[in-house]
């Protein structure tokens, strides 16, 4: 069966519900942006499961571009989402083939849920990617001064806390200095009282709530941001990337704050797959931000 009738039959499911279906599916979304019409942008193979720890969950793979270049390539880390308890890396193929295509070398990292663990679990675990990635990510043709970390929902949110909060990376004798600007897409930050079952789970036994807040860290010197919402998300409402956005900008710290019309949770990770890269500017967006940050001068 060639890919083409299999995209006929996923357009026939979609007219029968199953856009439902795919929005909250990623490895489902990953096989449309595999089979849609037209010329693959990726022409590499990705290095899949390196592992960053011990657990089978500390893995993530690496999407290096093709081309030639004359220098090493900015490097992003990005994390998924699933509310702290559903997910896994191997969904997001299309989110490492789009930037990887548009020269960036893409991790996509995976790190422990609940029920197994609890907060901070998986904010430990996302600054244990962002240390192997940041020492090891030369031998992958990447620039460990250019380094970016990027989340969607629970993805954002522990991509946040470990560039805000300097314990995490400096358990890992790391600065947070070492990342050149967080991308937000969705994410919780300011999320007091927990109100979700998920949140409840995840964060609900730590004793200071207040410290589980990406917002309690926000700090001028930190990391340029660029936190992306849409303006109809119910799952986690545009005020969280607001208040982080106006709580960073009154410290004089550097952020940009964009929210997109029409665009809920779902439809903010679909935009950077082929077939809806009309719902949203976010694959354009990201590089913008990327390339907007230099390397510092050695």
């Amino acid at each position: 069966m060639t890919k083409y009738v299999l995209l006929i039959l996923l357009l026939a499911a979609l007219a029968f519900g199953g856009w439902f279906w795919m929005k909250t599916d990623p490895q489902k979304l990953d096989f449309v942006d595999r089979v849609a019409p037209g010329a693959s942008e990726y022409a590499g193979t990705p290095t899949v499961g390196i592992a960053y720890g011990t657990d089978e969950r500390q893995k993530l793979d690496i999407y290096v571009p093709t081309g030639r270049a004359d220098r090493a390539y900015p490097v992003l880390v990005f994390f998924h989402g699933g509310a702290w308890r559903d997910g896994e890396r191997k969904g997001y193929g299309f989110l490492g083939r789009a930037l990887a295509a548009r020269g960036v070398v893409t991790v996509v990292a995976d790190y422990r849920k609940t029920p197994k663990v609890r907060f901070p679990a998986f904010v430990e675990d996302t600054a244990a990617a962002v240390a192997w990635v940041n020492g090891n990510i030369g031998r992958y043709r990447g620039d460990a001064s250019r380094l970016f970390v990027m989340g969607h929902s629970a993805g954002a949110h522990v991509a946040m806390m470990t560039a805000l909060d300097r314990q995490w990376l400096a358990a890992k004798n790391l600065d947070t200095a070492i990342i050149r600007g967080v991308i937000g897409l969705a994410g919780p930050y300011d999320f007091l009282p927990l109100t979700t079952d998920s949140s409840k789970i995840a964060l609900g036994q730590w004793p200071d709530l207040s410290e589980t807040q990406p917002i309690t860290y926000a700090r001028a010197d930190a990391p340029p941001l660029l936190l992306l919402t849409g303006d109809i998300d119910t799952v986690v409402k545009p005020r969280n990337s607001q208040a982080l956005s106006a709580r960073i900008a009154e410290l004089g710290g550097r952020q940009q704050l964009k929210i997109y019309p029409g665009v809920d949770h779902a439809d903010i990770i679909m935009a950077i797959a082929r077939p809806f890269r009309g719902k949203a500017p976010v694959v354009d967006d990201v590089m913008g931000f990327i390339l907007a940050e230099k390397a510092p001068v050695a």
